[in-house]
């Protein structure tokens, strides 16, 4: 028995053969074209004005050596923060976009204000930590459509309304990538120092989570009791969330001249002080592991995707929508000085998971798609029933926006204008958007009832600076966005 292992170097794949402890061996073979819908125009097509390779390789930087560690200069002053001026939609699709936006935003006001989630069929609301959550994620979202009517009202919520004395557990991660990014985007872009206050006040609510005695911190807390624990269903934290939050607590440090140093002080109790720039070589072989060891190919269209390995043991096909980000990642990190293999995975990934949406019916993608290993199915994707659902996810349309506004290739546009109306036909209803439970039948999508923050936080912004005339709307060179789109300054020191 065999089945196709992906390389990630140049165009050669590798098959495995046998049992997947056996020995790998690299062979050359000559990829088929296909003839899916929009793989071989998506990513072959140059762009209109220039090649794609020509217009990253200029952008492309090398990091330098520093013999020291470096030390925190004193941050900008308050008053040196924004407001930075955006103009508004300029073109039809940006236009469509803000008419979506302003479709949930005004039924979320009429229906859940305040609330965290709206529930646009049954018409109430869903609370999670009790913080309001889809307002403070929009925040900047209104911001760089230039809704200022909307974004005032908001404004006045966040100062009035916003408390948290809330007693009740919260996830640190997702109330630090949520509720603190989008604090802290907000007071970037407006420069209103009410954001930075409140992101202080929330951000010292947080911090129990970091007295735990591995140094990991812990998962949850409750921010009126400030008491923090473990998940309750693993005595352990996950890995990826307690490292992502390094983001907001370092940029909430800086912004308040007072050292939070988060990442380090958790990595320093796990592995000893390491060179500064250890995060970039351990993001190179994270991702030499994830070709080496997640990455498989279908035995007959060739689509590439990354699978998981369960107990390090068993391989399965499958991969979430939420792995659609790695594209637009793997291209930002290509652009910074990565070896080549990782353009080529974000190409090849971005294709795939392109094919997620367009191979069904509604031509939106399922939550999780299963991929042909062993010729157990007719299909090389296919997706089971029970992970058929659709939330209304960015990640997707998060690596288009990244293709799109450092290759110039105004396909990206094309390929997320497609999907922008398949949401437009299927998830929109008359208060609001919603997830629906079967992307597999146009005429049974089965609604959920259930409009996330992140419709309006990173999909619809994702969407909007997408189809931007202005590939610097938002400077990728000037910012960084968090796990939940939420831009931050990039700082030199």
């Amino acid at each position: 028995m065999s089945f196709v292992l992906y390389s990630g170097l140049g165009d050669g794949h590798t098959e495995k053969t046998g049992h997947a402890g056996n020995r790998r061996e690299q062979r050359e073979v000559e990829r088929p074209v296909r003839e899916e819908v929009g793989a071989i125009e998506v990513i072959l097509r140059p762009p209109d004005d220039a090649d794609e390779a020509s217009e990253i390789e200029p952008e492309r930087t090398h990091r330098a050596e520093m013999d020291n560690p470096p030390t925190m200069a004193p941050a900008r002053a308050p008053t040196e923060e924004g407001p930075k001026v955006f103009s508004g939609p300029r073109n039809e699709r940006q236009i469509a976009v803000v008419k979506a936006f302003q479709h949930a935003w005004s039924n979320y006001r009429t229906f859940a204000w305040g609330h965290d989630n709206l529930k646009p069929i049954s018409q109430t609301h869903h609370d999670w930590f009790g913080l309001g959550l889809t307002i403070v994620d929009a925040l900047d979202t209104m911001y760089i459509m230039n809704l200022r009517q909307e974004f005032d009202e908001a404004r006045q919520w966040v100062d009035t309304g916003l408390s948290f004395e809330v007693n009740r557990d919260v996830n640190l991660f997702e109330v630090t990538i949520r509720v603190l990014g989008g604090l802290l985007s907000a007071y970037h872009l407006s420069g209103d120092q009410m954001f930075l206050v409140k992101a202080a006040d929330l951000g010292n609510r947080l911090l129990p989570c970091f007295e735990s005695q591995s140094g990991i911190p812990y998962s949850d807390v409750n921010l009126a009791t400030l008491r923090a624990h473990s998940p309750k269903w693993s005595p352990d934290s996950s890995t990826s969330e307690v490292t992502t939050i390094q983001l907001e607590f370092r940029d909430l440090s800086r912004s308040n001249n007072k050292k939070i140093d988060i990442l380090n002080y958790v990595f320093e109790n796990r592995t000893g002080k390491k060179d500064d720039d250890f995060l970039v070589d351990d993001y190179r072989v994270a991702i030499e592991g994830v070709i080496g060891e997640l990455v498989r190919e279908t035995p007959n269209e060739h689509h590439v995707y990354i699978g998981e390995l369960i107990n390090g043991k068993e391989f399965k096909p499958k991969m979430d929508h939420l792995t659609c980000y790695l594209p637009g990642t793997l291209l930002l990190g290509y652009k910074h000085g990565m070896p080549e293999s990782h353009l080529k995975l974000a190409k090849d990934l971005l294709e795939t998971c392109f094919q997620t949406y367009m191979k069904q019916p509604t031509q939106l993608a399922p939550e999780i798609t299963y991929f042909n290993l062993h010729g157990e199915s007719e299909k090389d994707i296919y997706v089971k029933s029970n992970d058929a659902h659709n939330l209304l996810r960015p990640e997707f349309i998060e690596s288009l926006y990244y293709f799109y506004v450092i290759t110039g290739n105004k396909t990206y546009q094309d390929m997320g204008w497609t999907i922008f109306n398949a949401f437009e036909r299927h998830t929109r209803v008359k208060n609001g958007y919603t997830s629906i439970g079967n992307v597999k039948n146009v005429l049974n999508t089965r609604p959920r009832d259930m409009m996330e923050s992140f419709f309006l936080g990173e999909t619809l912004k994702y969407f909007y600076l997408l189809f931007s005339d202005d590939r610097k709307e938002i400077d990728i060179d000037q910012y960084v966005f968090n796990s939940e789109a939420h831009p931050l300054p990039i700082r030199s020191h």
